[in-house]
């Protein structure tokens, strides 16, 4: 029964992925996203400098889930940066984030609105203010996040070691510190699938897809990491621009799990009602 009940989930989240061309709308959202994700790396690493962290455990923390080669060209736009760090760099980087990433923002609330039927009749204002600030709250959170794994781990340290229990933290640690991202990612996609639809939900109408987008997420980036680190000869196909075409690819990637958090979201919604009407 759970079974046949799955299967047809299946069947009816594929045709709707058909019907609402996601793969096509996971393309557009990718281009916009790609041309912020450069003057947001500009913003982002801008920031750090400000603050006890450091470029090269932001990198470290990259390297987990992006495969080597794009790690290595975001290095190289890391020391660009830092070679012509200004405030005037950040203020462009700001407008270019903001620029492309609304525009990539508003298209992922569009499709999200498409897979509930439902029409946008926000005003441009408020759509405006809520791209912006989803962008600004990425920012945010990732500083965050990064400060919490540094922090924590030096505040934990030193109190398992008063304790006199320092080994059985690092046991702890090597845990949560792959918790705690993890739970920072579900909360993102809960706070955005609850926010982006043109009407009201409530947390139980988002958590199968909230659940859905980060553990297909986490799930596909890794595969695709392991693939292109020691199957994929994107260097050798396309030469410099190898890391770039990775990075692309990998941003397809994380679309399509937004995307399809959506869908899965959408028809959990509207059999919930049904069954609630």
């Amino acid at each position: 029964m759970l079974i046949q009940k799955i299967k047809e989930f299946l069947i009816k989240l594929y045709f709707r992925v058909q019907e609402n061309e996601t793969a096509a709308r996971g393309a557009q959202i990718s281009y916009f996203f790609l041309l912020s994700i450069f003057p947001f790396l500009i913003v982002l690493i801008t920031l750090i400098d400000y603050t006890p962290l450091t470029q090269q455990y932001t990198l470290e923390q990259l390297e987990l889930m992006l495969p080597e080669v794009t790690v290595n060209a975001v290095e190289q736009i890391v020391q660009e940066v830092e070679e012509v760090n200004s405030t005037t760099l950040l203020s462009v980087g700001v407008l270019g984030t903001i620029g492309a990433a609304s525009r990539g923002t508003f298209i992922l609330i569009k499709s999200i609105n498409q897979a509930y039927n439902i029409r946008e009749n926000r005003s441009f204002l408020k759509m405006l203010i809520t791209q912006v600030f989803a962008i600004l709250a990425m920012v945010l959170i990732i500083l965050f996040t990064l400060g919490f794994l540094v922090f924590g781990r030096v505040i934990g340290e030193f109190i398992f070691q008063y304790m006199g229990l320092l080994a059985v933290f690092e046991v702890l640690w090597r845990i949560f510190s792959y918790v705690i991202p993890l739970l920072i990612i579900l909360t993102v996609f809960f706070i955005f699938f609850l926010s982006s639809p043109n009407c009201r939900l409530k947390l139980e109408d988002v958590y199968p897809g909230a659940l859905a987008s980060t553990l297909g997420w986490i799930i596909a980036s890794q595969l695709f990491a392991f693939f292109v680190n020691n199957f994929g000869n994107f260097s050798q196909i396309y030469g410099s621009i190898g890391g770039f075409i990775v990075f692309m690819i990998w941003i397809y990637i994380s679309s399509i799990a937004v995307l399809l958090g959506g869908e899965i979201n959408a028809i959990w919604y509207q059999k919930y009602n049904k069954q609630n009407s």
